[in-house]
């Protein structure tokens, strides 16, 4: 079996909504990341053989499977094929799986993997008549109600995870200030310099350079967002707002994902290796407990415990998901989205995944540390993990 090894791994910046990015096409935004790849690493884009993309809401400007278009826009040629998935906000992470997977097996042996979500053109729920974080119970058939009572929404989820776990609006709102200001610090530090490339696109008309997330508030304190109203139930009942939750944002991120001896020929030198993969089904009703199974599952696949990972990435989606984790699996706070989380710089749906591995590989290599394991929430019931070794 193959070795698969991540060569390089970028991102875009991730525009806030209705920001910097309003007036760039998902198809432009997919490409960057792509042209960036082939700039830093110096391949031939004849090598790659397939562009493996995940993008959650596949409508409109965002359908057509924007995985085969991103790289025709990237000027790599009719030749070099590619694919959208979906696994909703696992959708970038599943990609380098699937990619890695492809490599092991000796199926494929360059590829590249990553995600986009235009969450300012492409709304999210657009491709299920949704608002944001509300399930259409109508798009449900009467099989799944004789299985489950009710359909949730994802921040209701977060709820009643709270409810479970006995976590406070106080505790809450400390993690998603700590996510804020540890994006602050890796910011002004440059830790992600290496990572985020600058986009030229245009607004209203006017060329402008992206260099920067614009979503983060890294001045941000728990006091701020105890002021701010609840999102998903009433005053009193609930602990989940805008402040605690991931941000609504738009961005595209991609891996170069090949064998180690592919590598070794090319005479690139590979970022980290992956060590093992891992999806899981959990109830879709409470929904986000999805990375604890997954989490377990992958380590058990790796014969790895805990204390073998040195870094964590797990996904800000809510900030109970992540605290709930914490909880379970016994991982220290200190040593999990140690640059900063969702809740600071934004969840792109289907591109969060390669993002949180993006900034997973780096901050492994910036240290000089070894093992990392990334894992998300999914909605529906679902999580998704993986663990790199640097190499």
């Amino acid at each position: 079996m193959n070795d698969a090894v991540i060569v390089d791994a970028v991102r875009t910046p991730f525009g806030k909504h209705d920001g910097a990015f309003r007036d760039t096409h998902p198809q432009d935004l997919a490409a960057e990341p792509l042209g960036a790849l082939e700039e830093r690493v110096g391949f031939d884009p004849e090598l790659i053989e397939d562009v493996v993309y995940g993008c959650v809401t596949p409508v409109g400007e965002q359908g057509l499977n924007i995985g085969r278009i991103a790289p025709m826009v990237a000027g790599w040629g009719e030749g070099v094929p590619g694919v959208q998935l979906n696994r909703m906000c696992g959708s970038g992470q599943q990609a380098v799986n699937w990619a890695a997977s492809s490599v092991r097996a000796d199926f494929h042996d360059v590829l590249v993997a990553g995600g986009v979500e235009h969450m300012t053109r492409v709304p999210m729920g657009s491709d299920g008549n949704a608002e944001r974080g509300v399930v259409d119970e109508h798009a449900l058939t009467d099989s799944y109600f004789e299985h489950f009572d009710e359909a949730t929404s994802q921040g209701e989820g977060a709820e009643r995870i709270a409810e479970e776990y006995g976590i406070s609006r106080d505790d809450a709102d400390q993690l998603a200030a700590d996510s804020q200001r540890r994006w602050g610090e890796a910011w002004e530090a440059g830790r992600y310099d290496d990572q985020i490339v600058s986009v030229e696109t245009t607004l209203d008309g006017e060329s402008i350079t992206v260099e920067r997330d614009g979503h983060p508030r890294p001045g941000t304190t728990a006091d701020d967002l105890a002021k701010l109203p609840l999102a998903f139930r009433e005053e009193g009942e609930g602990i989940h707002h805008a402040g605690n939750s991931s941000g609504i944002v738009d961005g595209a991120s991609a891996l170069l994902v090949t064998s180690e001896t592919t590598a070794e020929a090319h005479g690139w030198e590979p970022m980290a290796r992956i060590v093992e993969t891992e999806v899981v089904g959990v109830d879709p009703v409470t929904m986000l407990t999805g990375p604890i199974p997954a989490t377990e599952g992958v380590l058990d696949k790796a014969g790895l415990t805990v204390d073998d990972i040195d870094l964590f990435e797990v996904n800000e989606a809510f900030a109970s998901v992540v605290l709930a984790w914490l909880e379970e699996t016994g991982a220290d706070w200190a040593d999990t989205n140690v640059n900063g989380g969702a809740i600071a710089h934004g969840h792109p749906l289907g591109a969060t995944g390669a993002g949180l591995l993006t900034k997973l590989v780096h901050e492994l290599d910036r240290t000089g540390q070894d093992v990392g394991l990334s894992t998300m929430c999914i909605g529906f019931g679902q999580g998704i993990a993986t663990i790199v070794e640097r190499v």
